[in-house]
């Protein structure tokens, strides 16, 4: 194990791109990025993506070895997603057993996956102003467990049964956790690798 290697894990917030920074001056004027919330040394990168909109745990690392093993073993992901409208049992078996989806021009089906109502409301930061939440219909809750991430993958297949994802939170990737990471919060790691390695 290369002890020299540097961890962290942050809660990202909506509207921060899931990289360090931009070559794309462009870009760089219009969108804000990871190194806007910490001094990150040289070196880190992150482990997976969460798209603009969505939120929660991104861990991040200079074991670049490390990085691909959890993006390629299929590590358990666990999001919260607040759908608009009330999700019924049967759109809730039907993700439950795989849907299709979009991807890469593609039509792909979804892996099986967990999948249940929360029945109380999550505990989490203030939502974004700029998400649509509650303004047309009643909201409910989700948790969704993959071994897969497609590029937005919950929300697609979310959509594909009637309930658009109007806000998406990931709550862990394997044992690890958000928490008490308050939006924005940055938290240096230990043992990333002892964590992840038998995954």
């Amino acid at each position: 194990m290369d002890t020299r290697s540097l961890h962290f894990k942050l809660y990202k917030p909506c509207g921060i791109i899931s990289q360090l920074i931009s070559k794309n001056p462009r870009e760089l004027r219009k969108k804000k990025f990871l190194s806007e919330l910490y001094s990150f040394p040289d070196g880190v990168m992150p482990i997976g993506r969460l798209d603009e909109k969505s939120e929660g745990l991104l861990l991040l690392t200079t074991d670049g070895k490390l990085s691909d093993t959890i993006n390629r073993s299929g590590v358990e992901k666990e999001y919260y997603a607040q759908l608009d409208g009330k999700i019924t049992d049967e759109a809730i078996m039907l993700l439950s057993n795989g849907v299709e989806i979009g991807f890469e021009g593609k039509r792909y089906r979804t892996k099986a996956c967990k999948i249940h109502k929360l029945s109380t409301l999550p505990i989490l930061p203030e939502a974004d102003k700029k998400l649509r939440v509650g303004r047309h219909r009643p909201t409910s809750w989700i948790s969704i467990i993959l071994t897969e991430g497609k590029f937005r993958q919950v929300r697609k297949m979310t959509a594909a049964v009637g309930f658009p994802t109007l806000r998406l939170v990931r709550m862990r990737i394997g044992e690890i956790t958000l928490e008490n990471l308050l939006s924005g919060e940055v938290k240096p790691m230990k043992n990333l690798t002892a964590k992840c390695k038998h995954y």
